[in-house]
C-alpha cells in the first residue's frame, strides 16, 4: 500500500528544532509540575494541622504556598503555549514579593 508523502509545510514543521526543544522542557516541566504539586499538597496538609494544633496557620508555610502557586502558574502558562518564557529556573522567579497577609480565620 502506498502512502502519500506529506505536506511539505508539515514536513518542515516537524524537523524544526526549536519546537523539539521546547517539547523537551515541556516534558520537563511536565515533571516540575508533578512535584511542585506534590509540595503545595504538603503544605496544605501542614497549614491545616498547624490551625488545628495551634488555632493559627503558620506564615512561613503560607508564604511558600503562594510563591509555589505563582511558580505552578507559570509552568501551567508555558505547558499550555500562552508564554514563551521558560520559568524558573531558566527565567527569574516572578511574583517572590511579600503577598498579602491573610485574613482568614
Amino acid at each position: 500500500m502506498h502512502t502519500p508523502p506529506l505536506d511539505p509545510e508539515i514536513q518542515r514543521h516537524l524537523k524544526a528544532k526549536g519546537t523539539w526543544q521546547r517539547i523537551f522542557y515541556m516534558l520537563v516541566f511536565a515533571f516540575i509540575l508533578s512535584v511542585v504539586r506534590f509540595i503545595l499538597w504538603a503544605v496544605v496538609l501542614f497549614q491545616v494541622a498547624s490551625k488545628l494544633l495551634t488555632g493559627q496557620d503558620n506564615p512561613h508555610a503560607r508564604q511558600l504556598g503562594a510563591t509555589l502557586s505563582v511558580y505552578l502558574y507559570q509552568i501551567l502558562l508555558f505547558l499550555t503555549f500562552n508564554t514563551d518564557q521558560m520559568p524558573f529556573p531558566f527565567a527569574e522567579m516572578a511574583g517572590l514579593g511579600k503577598f498579602p497577609s491573610s485574613n482568614c480565620q
